[in-house]
């Protein structure tokens, strides 16, 4: 059901400019989702959804660009990343590549087309070429972080 609602919210801020968490709510009850405000609120940082102002200034709900999980055990095992085109290499431990894939497939962002995950490494799929080098840069980031 989560996940169902979740893809919902998506598809509702990509058709709809929602301004606000009570607007998200009826129109997430119109699809058969009745929800409350804290339910709304937990999805919204799920889904790592910001607001941003459109081309008149009004500001409304997108899904942030970059958005990685936060987990100490993600970027703990991550060894390397790399990307050639459309497509970013992610080199992990030995043997948890299929766990780091599995936190990156719960974020569901909109740039990912897809991922196949080995021992220890992750093949992911965007959709153009400087959307790899982002989530590569953001990636790096993130391990030099830690």
């Amino acid at each position: 059901m989560k996940q169902a609602r979740q893809r919902e919210i998506l598809k509702i801020i990509r058709n709809h400019t929602v301004l606000n968490q009570e607007m998200l709510q009826e129109l997430l009850k119109e699809q058969g989702f009745p929800v409350t405000q804290a339910t709304i609120s937990r999805d919204i940082r799920e889904l790592n959804l910001m607001k941003k102002a459109d081309e008149h200034g009004t500001y409304h709900y997108v899904q942030s660009e970059i958005s990685i999980p936060q987990d100490g055990l993600f970027s703990n095992h991550i060894v390397s990343v790399d990307f050639a085109g459309n497509i970013t290499v992610v080199r992990c431990q030995v043997g948890t590549a299929q766990a780091v894939c599995t936190m990156l497939d719960s974020v569901q962002r909109p740039d990912i087309v897809g991922t196949i995950a080995g021992d220890d490494t992750i093949f992911i799929l965007l959709r153009t070429n400087e959307q790899a080098k982002k989530f590569c840069v953001e990636l790096n980031e993130k391990i030099q972080n830690r």
